[in-house]
């Protein structure tokens, strides 16, 4: 994906920085499409060493002076976006760098949601609890990380709380019950966006969707939404507005049936391609995700999210979209980003060399859980082929690590109290097994 247009820069010093960046960016995309191998910690480090060296000399640059946005901070920024998914992709989830690319999605995701004003609590509750959570990654940072690493991230994640805060706001101010009956329309409106993009569209569907709206809308007295006391509900104007929007939206979709004009075929083409893709992924993301594969997804939904002008895209003779196709293309571009926000806070702290242990422990493990709710097993015998799975992994430990061609990759930790887990697990199963057999022969002598 290329970069977007930007002037270049006018000082030769960051000229050369440019080339130099510009050099480690294509040797990242090429480490990134190269599946031959797996990726190698100090494959990503060499690379983040480099650019955290480009971006001291920058820093020395600018020292002082007012900063014009130019090409080297968008090829920078292209250069962090894949070493922080790098850092994803090893396992090192637990470190500053790999939260660059999640905080993007983020941002990106809340400034959606506040130029729409359609969400619900549980939307602000996800993104909160991520917060948080890297909160916690920058407090106990890594001290070789870069300096400017860090205050950049800090920053990033300083507009994300204030971003989210403002929409806590206006979702708090809601009065009980209206908080869950604005909840139940979004859940609805998205349901009608969905059913509107799916390559068979059902009517029967959205007039299922609409009926839910118009039992809420007749619940309203005299168009306000009222407590058991007669009184209007604070936040009565705004869900009502909302209900006024769902049934728009749903004459709408009955309407127009999923058909795009021409003029917007291809771009909604390729946002149902992309969204399709990161739904499949969200599904198998466990055994077929690489981090880095994220980047291509992420640039091409940039670029299309800020080829908009004033909000709306605009066709060939430079007329802009009709509400449907606004509200369509709006939709699987949000959508999209939120697959991309729900592998990102998925990826285990496990480098993409020991996903395959990983994985098998996971299925193993949840195997395992399932004997034990529905029971356990009438014999030990039963637990022989889970004990033979575990000794077959225990067995690939070099002096208790995992190897994979002479390296020992990142999230051996992880890997290893997994496997003790499932040793529990199994150890517990024997116990219950040992004792009910026991209780058998007690009956039976």
């Amino acid at each position: 994906m290329e970069t977007p247009a930007m002037p270049m820069p006018k000082d030769e010093r960051e000229q050369a920085i440019l080339d130099k960046l510009s050099t480690i960016r294509d040797q990242l995309l090429l480490l990134k499409r190269d599946r031959t191998k797996y990726i190698r910690t100090q494959d990503v480090i060499v690379h983040y060493d480099a650019v955290v060296e480009q971006v001291k000399e920058l820093n020395e640059i600018r020292k002082g002076e007012k900063v014009t946005e130019t090409r080297v901070d968008r090829v920078l920024e292209s250069c962090l976006q894949l070493l922080s998914l790098f850092f994803m992709t090893i396992g090192r989830t637990q470190e500053a760098p790999a939260a660059y690319a999640l905080t993007s999605t983020i941002k990106r995701l809340l400034d959606h949601l506040t130029e729409a004003d359609l969400y619900s609590a549980k939307d602000l509750n996800s993104m909160a609890h991520t917060l948080s959570q890297l909160d916690k990654v920058m407090t106990v940072t890594n001290p070789s990380h870069s300096p400017y690493i860090v205050e950049l991230l800090a920053n990033r994640l300083e507009l994300c709380h204030s971003s989210l805060d403002n929409l806590k706001k206006r979702v708090d101010d809601l009065q009980d019950p209206l908080q869950s009956i604005h909840e139940r329309l979004i859940s609805i409106l998205r349901s009608m966006s969905l059913a509107n993009t799916k390559a068979k569209f059902s009517a029967s569907e959205v007039q299922r969707l609409q009926a839910q709206v118009k039992e809420i809308d007749e619940s309203r007295v005299d168009g306000n939404f009222v407590g058991p006391d007669g009184e209007v509900l604070r936040g009565s104007e705004r869900v009502s507005h909302l209900v006024d929007v769902c049934l728009k939206w749903s004459e709408i979709v009955l309407e127009r049936k999923g058909v795009i004009p021409e003029a917007f075929k291809s771009r909604h083409e390729q946002l149902v391609s992309i969204r399709n893709e990161l739904e499949k992924l969200s599904i198998t993301q466990a055994w077929s995700l690489r981090e880095t594969d994220l980047y291509d997804y992420q640039r091409e939904l940039d670029k299309i999210d800020e080829s908009r002008v004033d909000g709306n895209w605009l066709d060939d003779e430079g007329k802009p979209a009709e509400l449907y196709v606004q509200r369509t293309l709006l939709y699987l571009i949000r959508r999209s980003y939120g697959y991309i926000y729900y592998l990102m806070i998925s990826s285990e702290p496990v480098s993409e060399a020991l996903l395959p242990i990983y994985n098998q422990l996971q299925t193993l493990k949840r195997c395992l859980i399932e004997v034990k709710d529905s029971g356990g097993v009438s014999s030990v015998r039963e637990l022989y082929p889970y004990s033979m799975k575990l000794n077959s992994i225990d067995n690939m430990r070099v002096d208790g690590k995992f190897m994979v061609g002479g390296d020992i990759p990142e999230g051996q930790g992880s890997v290893s109290a997994l496997l003790a887990e499932c040793y529990d697990l199994t150890y517990e199963l024997k116990v219950m097994a040992e004792e009910l057999e026991d209780k058998d022969r007690d009956s039976s002598s």
